[in-house]
Formats: C-alpha cells, structure tokens, sequence
C-alpha cells in the first residue's frame, strides 16, 4: 500500500518523466491486482468460516 502512495505522490508532485510515469503506473497495476487477490482470498476464507458455523 505504501509503494502505492508514493507512485500517487510522485504523479502528483509531477516528479515522473513521461517513461518513469509509464514505469510506474505498471507497477502500480501489479500491485493494485496483488492486493485484489489477497481481498478476494480472505473473503472467501471468511465465507468458509462463516458457513462452517
């Protein structure tokens, strides 16, 4: 999350270059889908649980 604030920060500071700011926004996609994953396997974990009592 933290890596995600500062790609934010840096956009909007305009610290990027146009192929820094093409850099990072890839990054911040892979993020952005690692932390979907991680959300999306807890719920079904906390459904599992939650059907299981």
């Amino acid at each position: 999350m933290k890596q995600l604030e500062e790609i934010v920060s840096k956009m909007e500071n305009g610290e990027l270059d146009i192929d820094s700011l093409s850099k990072e926004l890839k990054h911040a996609q892979e993020l952005i889908k690692l932390c979907k994953d991680k959300l999306q396997k807890t719920e079904e974990e906390v459904n599992k649980i939650m059907n299981n009592q």
